[in-house]
């Protein structure tokens, strides 16, 4: 098996792990996984929330459902967990989904829960990138991944 070089957002790899149960199938990303080259990881489901859960947004410093019902301690302990393996595996490099309030790694939703998006980073994007993790995301592949 080879070595893993990326961390993967585990709903681009093909794993049911959206807020809603589903999955963002990417081949690339799914043949790097199936090849151990990508490791793939759901900070969302990993910080303890379940599949399916209720969808969040970032508002201010918190993540919240558009209940109110506060789930920053889940999204925290993800990141906390996403950095963790990178840290383990020596992984220096993340490919994220976009958009997503843990793996956005340009824009997320602005915390209306209007499907309204803003510029900014999800909580794990934001914690691997403090920690020198290069970002990437599903839109934007690094250079040496075949497609």
């Amino acid at each position: 098996m080879n070595k893993p070089h990326y961390l993967v957002s585990a709903c681009l790899c093909g794993q049911a792990c959206r807020y809603d149960g589903g999955t963002f199938d990417h081949p690339t990303l799914r043949r790097l996984m199936e090849e151990g080259v990508a490791l793939p990881y759901c900070p969302e489901h990993e910080g303890g929330l379940p599949i399916p859960r209720k969808p969040c947004e970032i508002l201010g410093d918190r993540v919240l459902t558009a209940e109110g019902a506060d789930c920053t301690t889940e999204y925290t302990r993800g990141a906390e967990g996403a950095l963790a393996l990178c840290q383990r595996h020596g992984i220096t490099a993340a490919i994220l989904k976009e958009g997503s309030p843990s793996c956005g790694v340009c824009r997320i939703r602005d915390g209306s829960h209007t499907g309204r998006k803003i510029p900014g980073m999800g909580i794990t994007a934001r914690l691997l990138s403090k920690h020198g993790i290069t970002l990437y995301t599903e839109e934007n592949l690094p250079n040496d991944i075949h497609k």
